[in-house]
């Protein structure tokens, strides 16, 4: 485990296809602490044990389900939340506890933002640092890229084009401080940004769908 900022961890790397890294990211809070995505590293579960445990997992979308999120459960007795048009495809692996289909604010201070496109139930997530950062997790809705940032749209999972040019104008009023995605490309997933250069960033992605 590797700390980014306060109350911000990042787990190991891990290559789920040739040249994709994926990170889990750990929120630490008095009143229970979150990962967003996941990982199947044992050494960082063991890591996140130390740190107090996770109350709640949240999933961005489908592609982040597998067997891991069990192991999670089993170790941590977290509840699991998801979207609810990813439900199906994450239950195969873990009961998802916590199910929301609009925006929402969580108990843990976690705003929920539904951003269809990558996939049906692609979900964004923002959380302001009582350290003054404010996080966005965008999944793989947006991610970086070599010297960019890219985008994909899985149509056999849902998604649309006009979707998710709609979800990345949706973030681009965010004022995110750090972006962090759920995989890279041959660049950190995580990214300090000012709100001028996201919104030149989204300019840019939804120029080229």
């Amino acid at each position: 485990m590797k700390q980014l900022f306060p109350d911000l961890w990042e787990t190991q790397e891990e290559h789920p296809f040739h040249g994709v890294t994926t990170h889990a990211y750990l929120l630490t809070q008095d009143s229970g602490n979150t990962l967003f995505y996941s990982t199947g590293v044992h050494e960082d579960l063991i890591a996140i044990q130390r740190l107090g445990g996770i109350s709640r997992q949240y999933v961005s979308h489908r592609d982040e389900a597998g067997p891991p999120l069990a192991a999670i459960k089993q170790m941590f007795g977290n509840q699991l939340c998801s979207h609810a048009l990813e439900v199906n495809a994450i239950g195969k692996y873990s009961k998802v506890d916590v199910v929301f289909d609009g925006s929402s604010v969580e108990p843990d201070s976690v705003e929920v933002i539904p951003t269809p496109g990558h996939t049906s139930g692609s979900t964004c997530f923002v959380f302001q640092s009582p350290h003054g950062y404010r996080y966005l997790f965008t999944g793989d809705l947006i991610y970086p890229e070599d010297d960019g940032w890219g985008t994909l749209v899985q149509w056999h999972s849902g998604g649309r084009k006009k979707a998710l040019g709609d979800s990345l104008l949706k973030l681009r009023e965010m004022r995110p401080d750090v972006v962090i995605s759920s995989a890279s490309v041959r660049r950190s997933a995580v990214q300090a940004i000012t709100p001028e250069q996201w919104r030149a960033v989204i300019d840019q992605t939804v120029g080229r769908l």
